[in-house]
């Protein structure tokens, strides 16, 4: 389990295909200096495994479903990602749950700078509109945030916005998002088994 704290901001050596997948090689020294092979490790949300350690980073494999269902192929050498490792059972809980199973990708809609924060609009899929509230939790590329505002109930187009602080434009990957740029998205899952029990119930 992860809290959406992002501890470093990895940059990607390569990219290389497996059969059907994708694997990443990632320098990242603060990550990789107590981690093991068989960690997990959420990079730009999404939980993967580390399988190789490179002494200044990791390496790590997506499979077919996880490429599919993130935006882990918009990613290249050179490009920055959001690392964070699991929460110790003796930790702080500073975030909120997040899982690392993303559940859809969203596109940044609109970027507007307010004196030195920004707020960021999000394109996100209609399926998982419902479970957005206003100052509820999200997840966007393994960032906890809170939402500032969401799209109306029954809204032909749905988004979710939040504001940035500065501390979060200098210490994740959000601070070089631009319109266009998609994002994995991670609603919150206490949403998702409110929704599921309450199903269950009728």
């Amino acid at each position: 389990m992860f809290t959406g704290i992002v501890t470093e901001v990895g940059s990607i050596v390569d990219v290389s295909p497996t059969d059907g997948g994708l694997r990443f090689d990632i320098k990242a020294p603060d990550t990789a200096r107590d981690a093991t092979i068989g960690d997990s490790i959420a990079v730009n949300g999404v939980c993967l495994t580390a399988t190789a350690l490179t002494g200044s980073g990791f390496v790590c494999e997506a499979i077919p479903e996880t490429v599919e269902r993130t935006a882990l192929r918009d990613l290249a050498a050179g490009s920055f990602v959001n690392l964070e490792r699991p929460l110790a059972a003796a930790g702080r809980f500073d975030g909120h749950i997040v899982q690392g199973h993303v559940d859809g990708v969203g596109t940044v809609a609109n970027v507007v700078p307010e004196g030195a924060s920004h707020r960021i609009r999000i394109d996100i899929p209609s399926d998982l509109a419902r479970y957005t509230v206003e100052k509820g939790s999200v997840a966007i590329d393994g960032t906890s945030l809170t939402l500032t505002a969401v799209s109306p109930p029954l809204a032909d187009a749905t988004w979710i916005e939040v504001a940035l602080i500065p501390h979060t434009l200098d210490n994740t990957v959000l601070g070089s998002r631009t319109v266009g740029d998609r994002v994995n998205i991670e609603v919150d899952i206490l949403a998702k088994y409110a929704e599921r029990m309450t199903e269950m119930k009728r």
